[in-house]
């Protein structure tokens, strides 16, 4: 098996499993309603809606960094304002996300081994490789999720 094959299967595994560490971020918003999405239990903090929005923007960079665009997001962009806390609106911001997602994995599987230690486009500290990148984005992912686990958690305690 390649590395990228093996980067892909991390990725995937974060976000719908199985994975090795616990539930992957799809099973972890499995039954959350769009008003459990949209509130912010803690304040100053992001919730859950915010959280998915903000993962979805990361896998759209990292998917346009592999194909060789400089990329860097706005304050809005990284964490997207919600549009409208409809049920019918968080639905679509889930499908929306695991299609990017679904996307990220099937491009990182088919990146070639021999760019992995490529500079990444606009980065330049040394250390801003492609495999630095991809391995990121899934330890990004596993971050988030355990945030939204415990954003559920205190929500149904609430």
């Amino acid at each position: 098996m390649s590395e990228t094959a093996r980067l892909a299967d991390q990725l995937r595994r974060a976000f719908v499993g199985p994975a090795w560490h616990g539930d992957p971020l799809l099973e972890i918003l499995a039954g959350v309603s769009a008003e459990t999405a949209a509130a912010r239990p803690i304040v100053n903090a992001h919730g859950i809606w915010e959280l998915v929005l903000h993962i979805a923007a990361w896998d759209d960079v990292v998917l346009r960094r592999t194909g060789g665009a400089t990329v860097t997001l706005a304050d809005a962009e990284n964490f997207p304002a919600i549009p409208n806390a409809s049920e019918n609106a968080w639905r679509g911001a889930l499908t929306a996300a695991q299609k990017t997602h679904e996307d990220l994995v099937k491009i990182v599987a088919a990146f070639p081994d021999s760019r992995l230690e490529e500079q990444v486009p606009g980065k330049t500290e040394n250390y801003y490789t492609f495999y630095y990148m991809l391995s990121g984005i899934t330890q990004h992912e596993l971050y988030h999720a355990g945030q939204i686990a415990l954003l559920k958690k205190f929500r149904t305690l609430s």
